[in-house]
């Protein structure tokens, strides 16, 4: 009987899960409206004294989306503000809802793989998972690597569909 060899473990290519990369800190929503002036406009003094009485420790090692859900006229000067304390206590900050969130977070993932040493590498992107915004996901993954790796493919790597081969100068 011969030996089972395993040729995709020997072989050369990289086999990447963008979810391995991704902050699984929990995600909430900071909401400004509460800041506002009966939940309708801001008022300058009431809005800081909001933003100095707020708990930030709550916001500590979280992912935080900043958003006004009510149609108020905010000032870019009070998302600075805002920004400002959450930088010190939460992972990502993202201006916008959930789903802006999640393409920071995504945004993040890409570039903690850009760190990797992936120079004309035979690079397969895992397909399956639970990614929230998978195109947006493997879009700006694909964006990235594709000036740097030397193949890209989709799948596992016992079955992969090729999406990119850098041509032979």
């Amino acid at each position: 009987m011969s030996e089972i060899i395993n040729r995709v473990e020997k072989s050369s290519l990289v086999s990447l899960d963008l979810e391995e990369f991704l902050d699984k800190s929990e995600r909430v929503v900071f909401d400004i409206k509460s800041g506002l002036y009966q939940e309708m406009m801001l008022r300058e003094k009431e809005f800081r004294a909001f933003i100095k009485e707020q708990s930030w420790d709550e916001f500590k090692g979280k992912n935080v989306a900043v958003i006004c859900s009510v149609d108020a006229i905010v000032p870019s000067w009070a998302y600075m503000l805002v920004v400002s304390r959450l930088v010190e206590h939460a992972n990502i900050i993202a201006y916008g809802d959930a789903g802006e969130l999640e393409k920071a977070l995504i945004d993040d993932a890409v570039e903690k793989i850009l760190t990797l040493d992936l120079e004309n590498a035979k690079v397969v992107i895992k397909g399956c998972g639970n990614i929230t915004n998978r195109e947006y996901a493997y879009f700006q993954l694909s964006k990235k690597l594709v000036p740097i790796v030397g193949s890209m493919m989709y799948g596992e790597p016992c079955s992969t569909v090729p999406v990119f081969k850098k041509k032979k100068s």
